[in-house]
């Protein structure tokens, strides 16, 4: 009696377990994902200098005029808030020894007040970059400077929202920049025009970033990003406009930024086309399976375990679909698709993306 008597309370769990994990997996194949997020980021051309530059925060007419500037800044959330009400402008060339950065800020009452090296001048109305140049978001630098040449320069892991860590010890070697005021710092007496900076950058320094590069080629693509803070005077309200906005109010995000283009032509002598890799549709899939699986974790403490529960279709096209891999452990991902010309794509939980 008591042998049946266990039979029917072991079978009872039984089926109670199978009937929960029943709802579970129902549960997970119900969640509703955010809308697929569009990919436009903007592209430049840098072409080389027309003439020799000397860094001292002056935008010269024989250094620059011939250089064309990055398209127009935006909110840093996308097109949905409130316009830049004050101009930036950008503008890259480069040579054998190095990448140029140059960059005006309109500004009528130029403020800032830190002036310790690697202090977070992202508190002061501030100039920023950003470059990636293994196009993969993760170790990438971050560079910036108020109206007073006070700098910051770091290193990061990956994007903080990926578990990345900065390293404020971290330096480009061998950068050279100046700053150059049109008006007066910390005055609010009298209306100021803009302040600018010149930006020099070693190749050696760059390819810190992507090991195993040494020298520039035509052709090359790196991922770059160009911010501005911009502060009310009473520093409670402030606006973060980028060249490649993020569509959040996060930088970190570097598969939102812009190509550079390297140009074999010098600035001013015929202009280049951007040339759109084959890959970059594809790795874009798999970033919208790394936003799901981000969502799915988020819902539930695991990863998917099935293309069938991101809803792939959604995102991937349907003659892609079946080329589509998983791979996971409940803490850890790998998905796979390989790219119109061959070359295999795989994307990771902590958002690192890489070809085989």
């Amino acid at each position: 009696m008591k042998t049946k008597q266990l039979y029917l309370v072991v079978s009872i769990c039984l089926l109670a377990s199978c009937s929960g994990s029943s709802r579970r997996q129902e549960e997970k194949r119900e969640i509703g994902y955010d809308l697929p997020v569009t990919y436009n980021p903007p592209a430049y051309i840098c072409y080389k200098a027309p003439a020799a530059i000397t860094i001292d925060g002056i935008l010269s007419a024989e250094e620059w005029d011939l250089v064309p500037c990055v398209s127009a800044f935006a909110d840093i959330a996308g097109d949905t808030q409130r316009k830049p009400f004050l101009q930036t402008s950008v503008k890259m060339a480069y040579n054998d020894n190095g990448l140029y950065i140059a960059a005006m800020m309109e500004e009528p009452n130029i403020r800032a007040d830190m002036t310790e090296h690697d202090s977070p001048l992202y508190l002061n109305n501030n100039f920023e970059f950003f470059f990636n140049p293994a196009n993969d978001t993760h170790n990438y630098a971050e560079y910036e400077v108020n109206a007073l040449g006070t700098e910051w320069d770091l290193f990061l892991t990956k994007p903080y929202r990926d578990g990345g860590v900065a390293f404020n010890n971290w330096e480009f070697m061998g950068m050279q920049s100046a700053v150059h005021v049109n008006g007066t710092i910390n005055n609010p007496n009298d209306t100021d025009t803009s302040w600018s900076v010149e930006i020099f950058l070693p190749w050696k320094s760059i390819y810190q970033l992507k090991p195993g590069k040494n020298k520039p080629e035509a052709g090359e693509q790196i991922r770059a990003n160009f911010s501005r803070a911009e502060w009310d005077e009473n520093k409670e309200d402030n606006h973060f406009w980028a060249w490649a906005p993020s569509n959040a109010r996060n930088i970190h995000m570097p598969e939102f930024w812009g190509f550079v283009q390297l140009s074999g032509k010098t600035a001013g002598t015929g202009e280049e086309t951007f040339i759109k890799h084959p890959g970059e549709d594809t790795k874009w899939i798999l970033r919208n399976l790394y936003y799901r699986q981000n969502q799915y974790y988020k819902a539930f403490g695991e990863y998917a375990a099935s293309l069938a529960d991101l809803k792939a279709a959604d995102v991937c096209p349907e003659e892609s679909i079946a080329q589509l891999t998983l791979s996971n452990t409940p803490s850890m991902y790998e998905i796979t698709l390989p790219s119109p010309n061959g070359q295999v794509w795989s994307i990771r939980q902590d958002g690192l993306v890489w070809s085989n």
